[in-house]
C-alpha cells in the first residue's frame, strides 16, 4: 500500500489498493519500482522510478502490461478512465521513507501542518514558517534533518503535509557552460 506519511489514516478505496498491487509487480518485472500512485478525474497516474533512471521504454511496457490487466479485469470502476504511466520527475515529490532517503543530499521544498516552532524548531527566521526549503542530510527514526544556513533542522515525516525535491543546476556545470 502506498504509505501515507501525514499521520492520517489511508482512505483509499479497495479497488485502488488492487491496481497498486497489481502496478507494484509488473514494474517489478520490468526491473523498475513503483514510486507512486494517484486517481483523479478519471485519470490513473503510475509513476516508476529505477536505477540509473527509467525511460520512456520502462513506462511503455508498463503501461501496455497493466492496461491489459486493468481491462482484462474491469477493476478500474465507472466508464472510461486514462491511464498514465512516467518516471516522477526531477521534483519528485516525497511521501514515503525510501522516497526521503533518495532525496539525501538534495535541496527539498516542504510543508508542514505546524509551526515549526510547534515542532520543536529554534531557529528564529523559521519559528512562525510552516515551509522550508533546505538540504535534507539525513533521515533518522522517522525524522527529517535539515541543513538550514548551518542550523539542524529536525522535522518529524508526521507533520510533513508536502514536500518535494527540487532541482538545482550544478554549481559547476554552469561555470563550466560559461566558459
Amino acid at each position: 500500500m502506498i504509505e501515507n506519511t501525514n499521520g492520517g489514516s489511508d482512505n483509499r478505496p479497495s479497488w485502488l489498493a488492487q491496481v497498486e498491487s497489481l502496478a507494484s509487480q509488473i514494474a517489478e518485472k520490468e526491473g523498475c519500482r513503483l514510486y507512486d500512485l494517484e486517481f483523479s478525474s478519471r485519470v490513473l497516474r503510475v509513476y516508476i522510478d529505477k536505477d540509473p533512471m527509467a525511460g520512456i521504454k520502462d513506462c511503455e511496457s508498463i503501461s501496455r502490461g497493466l492496461s491489459e490487466i486493468l481491462d482484462a479485469g474491469d477493476i478500474v470502476p465507472g466508464e472510461h478512465y486514462q491511464l498514465e504511466v512516467s518516471t516522477p520527475g526531477l521534483e519528485r515529490v516525497l511521501k514515503k521513507d525510501w522516497h526521503f532517503q533518495g532525496a539525501i543530499g538534495k535541496k527539498v521544498k516542504l510543508r508542514t501542518q505546524k509551526s515549526f516552532e510547534a515542532l520543536g524548531v529554534t531557529v528564529n527566521q523559521l519559528k512562525n514558517a510552516k515551509s522550508l526549503e533546505a538540504e535534507l542530510i539525513k533521515v533518522e527514526n522517522s525524522i527529517l534533518i535539515f541543513d538550514f544556513e548551518g542550523n539542524d533542522v529536525r522535522v518529524p515525516m508526521s507533520a510533513v503535509e508536502k514536500a518535494r525535491v527540487l532541482f538545482e543546476f550544478d554549481k559547476n556545470e554552469k561555470k563550466a557552460k560559461k566558459q
